[in-house]
């Protein structure tokens, strides 16, 4: 899988961009502040429909735009597929495929798969269970797009479900106990089918990351992977029943897939406590470039690779090391430091405030 052609026009500091990229190592390269990560974040919004970044979509928009679009001309197989995304900032967006609209947004998963490396990966191991279920969920989307609809399925019941708690006020009557059954049934019935997809992943991902993890930190150490989900022994319906006094007095669904976790350990012990920086910034790293082989074993096309200024975050042995083990395929590396000793950029692209420039 190729980005082959970008388009950017008032997207973050860009007024317009117009961009050939390589198969290969694309280096992105300038000082700290001028639009590096912009780049990177506008490539993974043709993918994700998101900013990686966390970024509201108004935030995309070129202060004093509109609108803002990106296009991307993606190739696969020899299969070429043109992507566009209109952005506004009041969140009418329109996202075309081959110039046809499309009914649904999910429509477009699966068009261009990235894999994102970040200074943020840290908060893998350090953040809460919501960044992990995140990485989780995205992998099971790339692995298989149509799994994104069960998740969106989840979510839909989960705000329904909670909407209704909260207007119980703690007084179950019939009427509110009838509509209750009935969001118990699709989020039990969307909410296994996500674990199970979750669970899979897990599995799929365990034989890789222990590998993965000697490839960036040079050394030998076992990483174990452990869905955590304590109301399945039980199965959802029943856990749903046993706290349902509990949700209806606190108006707000507490057991279920939006709660589960993903245990990292390190030789045995939990990573996200007893890690140090270094072993979480590997283990991180490790967890992304195993999720990378994964998606590229079984769709057979390696994702477009962003690493977004991760060799600052690295030695530049490790920085080295890092690059020498990915797969064959397209990647896009930002740094404000150049790149590490002994790596070579089949293109290399200078950004300056405002603009790029291709050296």
């Amino acid at each position: 899988m190729q980005l082959r052609h970008l388009w950017l026009t008032d997207i973050r500091s860009y007024e317009f961009v117009d961009l050939e990229l390589t198969s290969g190592l694309c280096a992105v390269l300038g000082p700290n502040g001028v639009g590096k990560t912009n780049l990177l974040e506008a490539v993974a919004y043709l993918a994700l429909l998101e900013s990686f970044r966390g970024a509201p979509t108004d935030a995309l928009v070129r202060a004093g735009a509109d609108r803002g679009i990106v296009r991307g001309e993606v190739t696969e197989a020899g299969r070429e597929q043109l992507i566009e995304c209109e952005l506004r900032p009041n969140g009418r967006n329109r996202v075309l495929l081959n110039r046809q609209r499309l009914a649904r947004t999910s429509e477009l998963l699966g068009a261009l798969r990235v894999t994102i490396f970040s200074p943020d990966d840290l908060q893998l191991l350090k953040a809460g269970p919501s960044a992990r279920r995140s990485f989780l969920d995205r992998l099971v989307v790339s692995l298989d797009p149509r799994q994104d609809a069960v998740r969106a399925e989840y979510e839909r019941a989960l705000r329904q479900r909670n909407a209704l708690l909260k207007q119980t006020r703690g007084k179950l009557d019939d009427a509110a106990a009838m509509t209750l059954e009935v969001w118990d049934t699709k989020l039990v019935t969307a909410g296994e089918q996500l674990v199970a997809r979750r669970t899979e992943a897990v599995s799929q991902l365990l034989p890789l990351v222990s590998d993965a993890y000697r490839d960036v930190a040079g050394i030998e150490h076992h990483v174990h992977l452990e869905y955590q989900a304590p109301w399945r022994e039980d199965g959802l319906a029943a856990s749903l029943q046993r706290v349902r006094e509990d949700e209806l007095r606190r108006g707000v669904t507490l057991v279920g897939p939006h709660r589960d976790d993903l245990f990292v350990s390190l030789e045995g012990l939990p990573a996200r406590t007893h890690a140090s920086q270094g072993e979480q910034r590997c283990i991180a790293l490790g967890l992304r470039l195993a999720s990378h082989r994964l998606v590229d074993q079984t769709t057979g096309a390696p994702p477009v690779l962003l690493l977004d200024d991760v060799v600052s975050e690295l030695d530049p042995e490790r920085s080295a090391a890092l690059l020498a083990s990915l797969p064959p395929g397209q990647t896009l590396l930002s740094s404000a430091t150049g790149l590490p000793t002994g790596v070579e950029a089949d293109q290399i692209l200078e950004v300056r405030p405002g603009t790029i420039v291709e050296v």
